[in-house]
């Protein structure tokens, strides 16, 4: 008896196995393995996920549009078969950060130059129109305005961004709406066009940045703001890993100076240098006649070695501390005469774009 009790059992168990593994030995069953690793499948170890959502809200999309031009007013409405009028003409698309709760947002001033019409799509795709509150053409920044209460960006610190950190694109790239890349800091103060003011200089970043993330935002691995992407360095019209953003120490300054003033205010004191003088110092070129620099004694072929007791070397040196003055400071300037040293004192005035 104990024998046959002992034959079922083992039988028991063996109808059991091959009925377990007989779909696999005979059958054609597929069978989709899962992990039950929550803490991996989350993805909160090896996601940028909780960044995107801390300033998803915080970053907008941009829309512009201007008249319709007379050879191209009437169009084919397929929905109602009807010849109508087309009162605007889209033109193009960008990105914008939200920078206050009053709904204050920053831009690239190219991506909305030209328009007649602004519009807004936040992140739920509520749209809402807009108003140009100031722009700063040799930043490429201007300032819009919605009547809405929003959730700002966090500004971020131009010191703490150091080459290799990591850093995250946030846009409208090509207008498909808000898209998340990453890359790292490839470059710091970097100018690109040599010729410029020294207020365009740049980060440099391989985040993948395209037509479209233009005035989006570059955050840090804490959701920190540290720049408004801006341009591409591209042979192919798509992002080549050689992004530009500028820099949020020169964004913040751009935007405190809009909404102080509705405008940013920039010294002037009329001298050109020379940019390929190799000597120290930066040599003078030209001064605009009866301009701040000629009524202060300035004199073309002086060498300007100190301003204001601060020693320069290049033209930038020069632009970034006349420009961050006002108009009626005075700024005392050390410079070489052939074999002479002066010093002359200069009242500043206000940069009149149009000279410029």
């Amino acid at each position: 008896m104990k024998d046959l009790r002992n034959y079922i059992l083992v039988g028991i168990i063996t109808a059991i196995i091959i009925y377990l593994v007989s779909p696999y030995i005979f059958g054609n069953r597929v069978v989709i393995l899962e992990t039950n690793n929550q803490e991996l499948s989350s993805g909160k170890n090896l996601s940028y996920s909780n960044i995107f959502q801390k300033v998803n809200k915080s970053v907008v999309s941009i829309y512009t549009r201007k008249s319709a031009t007379r050879n191209n007013i009437f169009f084919i409405d397929p929905r109602e078969r009807a010849l109508k009028k087309k009162q605007y003409n889209r033109i193009g698309q960008g990105s914008g950060v939200i920078v206050s709760r009053q709904g204050h947002i920053i831009t690239n001033f190219h991506v909305i130059a030209g328009s007649e019409e602004i519009l807004i799509q936040d992140y739920k795709g509520n749209e809402y129109g807009t108003s140009v509150i100031g722009i700063d053409p040799l930043t490429d920044l201007a300032v819009l305005k919605i009547n809405e209460t929003t959730k700002p960006i966090q500004f971020g610190k131009i010191n703490l961004v150091d080459v290799g950190d990591i850093a995250l694109a946030i846009g409208n790239p090509k207008g498909i709406g808000q898209t998340l890349t990453l890359g790292i800091i490839s470059a710091t103060d970097k100018e690109v066009m040599p010729d410029s003011y020294s207020y365009q200089r740049y980060i440099q970043t391989d985040a993948a940045i395209n037509p479209g993330n233009s005035g989006g935002a570059l955050v840090n691995m804490n959701g920190d703001l540290i720049g408004i992407n801006t341009m591409i360095i591209t042979s192919s019209g798509g992002s080549d890993g050689i992004g530009f953003a500028i820099p949020i120490d020169i964004v913040k300054y751009v935007f405190t100076e809009i909404i102080e003033h509705s405008e940013v205010i920039r010294g002037f004191v009329g001298i050109s240098a020379e940019k390929n003088y190799k000597g120290l110092g930066v040599l003078i070129k030209a001064v605009l006649p009866n301009g701040p620099g000629d009524l202060g004694g300035v004199k073309p072929y002086d060498i300007i070695k100190k301003i204001n007791g601060v020693s320069v070397q290049e033209i930038k040196d020069v632009q970034k501390i006349i420009g961050m003055l006002k108009p009626g400071q005075v700024i005392s300037m050390d410079i070489q005469r052939e074999n002479k040293s002066l010093s002359v004192n200069i009242s500043v005035t206000k940069m009149d774009y149009q000279q410029n």
